[in-house]
């Protein structure tokens, strides 16, 4: 039975505004973001302020319509994907910056702020977001808050967990939960903003938040390396955390089998370059003075070199190149171009585990099948891995994909990583949670759930199962 009847669907518009619910054919008029599944339930509201996000979770519980919380569409793991008979509520309208204080370096803003927007608004006060992605143009704040966002600056400066002061969140009975912290300092009783950081909208829709911002240094300077092995990267990127000049801002790894893919797409080569290099390492400094940070980096390439002989290096001489490096490493859509719907895994693995990780899994990989030699690339100051298949999703099949899993997760708990470092578990990685998770961890998961969300308004099926419920009670 369709539980979007006539009555309810007259009264969203009645709280939102006629022309903020689209349902039907005026659903072709919305993007879906990177999966078609995200617009499943042909039934979008799009609220724009905190009191009408609460008073349409008040009236969806009570014609029990289930809800899914969407901002840019870009998680991969299947956290925003909804279906026939539910409703996907937008935070799209919720996109103003309410205050950017330079003095408190702390920005409050709405749930569908864009990264990007942030980031250039923040600009305006030398600071910056302490934590970037890729997808910055369209991964809204609410969004990078609900699936715990890590990117490119981690290792720096936490991820979106330590991001976050205060936030505000529409819980399952329309009540409004607000804590609006701004000060890094806060004992008072329970800290239940993280409850949301990281849930995926399973137990209330954020609204707003307080988010910490940081200096923006005055300039930056990258370089490319070429490197012979996991260990020599790990080496460099050690001495660009020990750097005389400026800091660290960015380790970023591209194993051989990406480098080869974006270098040949975009044509890039450089004089004395080896593009054949096992590893190839962006290392980004920021500091006070370009030309200075070009010659830390020049100094920094001399120890390498000192090490490792035959290791290469391109510094960055303007903005235009600087960009041309980081799009050799920005540029995923270049394997969803050539394998759609690629198999994706995420992992986050302790730095000195890394080298035997990649030996072992990637060994564990050919004799799954001969033909697989994933892309390999991530933050390489962290730990996070991106490990994507090189085969269109259509091929792996369901019993390859599982030995897939059994490959690259093997282990993982024992020494001390994670199978999810970033991306979330979403619909995707559900049953990958229930076969890792310690049991404990699982059951309390879900006395959370039911206490918080007992009639599973929020995102249902997504993070927590059914099946999970079972297990964990056992």
């Amino acid at each position: 039975m369709d539980r979007l009847q006539p009555e309810f669907k007259a009264e969203i518009r009645r709280i939102v505004g006629e022309g903020n619910f689209k349902d039907g054919e005026a659903i072709s008029t919305i993007d879906h973001g990177v999966a078609p599944e995200n617009l499943g339930a042909r039934a979008v509201v799009f609220p724009g302020t905190s009191d009408e996000v609460a008073a349409v979770v008040k009236c969806s519980r009570a014609s029990g319509v289930p809800l899914v919380a969407q901002g840019g569409r870009t998680g991969l793991v299947g956290g925003a994907i909804s279906r026939p008979g539910e409703l996907v509520l937008s935070t799209a309208r919720l996109n103003r910056i309410l205050r950017i204080s330079p003095i408190e370096r702390v920005a409050v803003v709405e749930a569908g702020v864009t990264l990007q927007a942030l980031q250039v608004a923040a600009a305006e006060h030398r600071l910056e977001t302490g934590i970037d992605l890729p997808s910055r143009g369209s991964a809204t704040i609410g969004g990078m808050a609900s699936t715990n966002a890590g990117g490119i600056a981690a290792f720096r400066f936490g991820v979106m967990r330590h991001r976050i002061l205060g936030l505000e969140a529409v819980l399952a009975d329309g009540s409004i939960y607000s804590d609006m912290t701004r000060v890094v300092k806060n004992a008072a009783g329970y800290d239940l903003k993280h409850l949301f950081v990281g849930a995926e909208g399973t137990l209330g829709i954020i609204t707003r938040i307080a988010v910490k911002l940081e200096p923006r240094p005055a300039a930056t300077a990258t370089v490319l390396f070429g490197l012979p092995s996991v260990d020599a990267a790990l080496e460099t990127v050690r001495r660009g955390l020990d750097a005389e000049y400026g800091h660290l801002r960015a380790a970023e790894a591209i194993w051989n089998a990406f480098f080869r893919l974006t270098s040949g797409h975009h044509r890039w080569a450089a004089t004395d370059y080896d593009a054949d290099h096992s590893v190839n390492l962006l290392v980004s400094l920021g500091g006070a003075e370009e030309g200075a940070l070009q010659s830390e980096l020049g100094r920094i390439f001399e120890d390498v070199i000192e090490d490792h002989p035959d290791a290469s290096a391109v510094i960055a001489s303007s903005v235009a190149q600087e960009a041309d490096l980081w799009r050799l490493r920005e540029d995923t859509d270049l394997i969803y171009r050539k394998h759609p719907s690629a198999p994706s895994y995420d992992v986050s693995v302790p730095l000195s585990e890394i080298e035997s990780y990649l030996v072992r899994c990637l060994a564990g990989l050919r004799n799954v099948d001969a033909a697989l030699d994933p892309y390999v690339f991530g933050h390489l100051a962290d730990g996070n891995l991106h490990i994507v298949l090189n085969a269109a999703g259509i091929d792996v099949l369901p019993e390859k994909a599982k030995a897939i899993e059994a490959v690259l997760y093997r282990d993982l708990n024992a020494i001390g990583g994670s199978f999810s470092a970033e991306h979330g578990i979403g619909a995707t990685r559900v049953r990958s949670l229930l076969n890792t998770a310690d049991p404990a961890k699982l059951a309390l998961m879900h006395r959370i759930k039911e206490t918080v969300d007992p009639a599973e308004i929020f995102n249902r099926g997504k993070v927590l199962s059914d099946l999970g419920r079972k297990y964990a009670e056992c």
